[in-house]
């Protein structure tokens, strides 16, 4: 990877009434910009980001999405509304960051929820996109959060499977899981909530690599961060992250004459290749990377390899 790196400048933006988002800006102030759109979606912008990009040609701008990391309010305080937290509106948070760095456009770069994030951001302003790498590739569709929120996955990870159901109230563990465990995620006693966010997490943790941990990721260990997360992920789950069903598929064609590298881990139980597959086939500009023996994350170097191709 390349060298740890501080931000040059970092801040926040208040993209509403009651929203600030965190950002930060790394490399080169003079060089190509790429903005990263981070996972979870809950996640927020770590110190593993910046190292996937040459900071001596890149403009690296990056950010916590709104009500994770530093941004602010967090999710983890009760008092923090979630209503106003949807896909439209980060796209619009997106577009309002591009504008307040004075960028005319920018390479796009987003990981599991992050490549759906870019998709729905790159269809909206494709006048504003010059490249994209997208890695754990997600498109939204329904089937996809049914896979590993609904049962599909538990094919694979039948016991850990099992210990997320189990950890409901038996009258609970037969509806929709992800609806039960929003409904612990935002009970009033915070016993319950961090408990909820703690079992939801374990089942993240398991299904990100092959063969599965039994362990919290190092992460989640972070209660606070552990309860943003789940709630996040939680609201966003039973919503079909505010989208039609294979929307991003159906408009595919906006990214007509848009380059993009897609990459993907063979073992990636949590975004399928067949994802990936389906999304490069529909995008004749897409250049599909497998990544064997690899999962959700894929691989430092394949995506090292893939931000410098755009350095051409």
């Amino acid at each position: 990877m390349f060298p740890e790196i501080e931000p040059s400048e970092r801040g926040f933006l208040n993209v509403d009434e009651s929203n600030q988002i965190y950002w930060e800006i790394c490399g080169n102030p003079q060089g190509k910009p790429v903005v990263v759109l981070h996972g979870g979606p809950g996640s927020g912008c770590t110190m593993w980001h910046r190292r996937l990009f040459d900071p001596d040609f890149y403009h690296i701008v990056l950010f916590d999405q709104r009500n994770c990391g530093r941004s602010l309010p967090h999710a983890s305080d009760m008092d923090t509304g979630l209503d106003e937290n949807m896909t439209q509106n980060l796209v619009a948070d997106v577009e309002k960051l591009r504008q307040y760095m004075a960028i005319d456009r920018w390479l796009v770069f987003g990981g599991s929820w992050g490549s759906t994030l870019a998709l729905a951001y790159a269809e909206r302003h494709p006048d504003r996109v010059i490249e994209m790498v997208l890695f754990g590739i997600t498109t939204g569709r329904h089937t996809e959060i049914d896979w590993l929120f609904r049962g599909g996955a538990d094919r694979f990870f039948p016991a850990q499977w099992e210990r997320l159901c189990n950890a409901l109230p038996m009258s609970e563990r037969n509806g929709d899981i992800v609806e039960a465990y929003y409904r612990r995620l935002n009970d009033i006693n915070l016993s319950v909530r961090q408990k909820a966010a703690s079992d939801w997490c374990l089942w993240e943790s398991a299904t990100i690599d092959w063969p599965p941990v039994e362990t919290l990721s190092k992460r989640f260990e972070n209660p606070r961060f552990a309860l943003a997360f789940a709630r996040i992920v939680t609201h966003y789950m039973r919503h079909n992250l505010w989208l039609d069903d294979g929307i991003l598929l159906h408009n595919i064609n906006a990214l007509y004459g848009i380059p993009g590298i897609l990459v993907n881990g063979r073992f990636d139980f949590q975004s399928p290749i067949g994802n990936a597959w389906e999304l490069h086939r529909a995008w004749p500009q897409s250049k599909l990377v497998i990544v064997d023996n690899a999962g959700h994350a894929a691989t430092d170097s394949a995506l090292i390899d893939a931000t410098n191709i755009f350095k051409k």
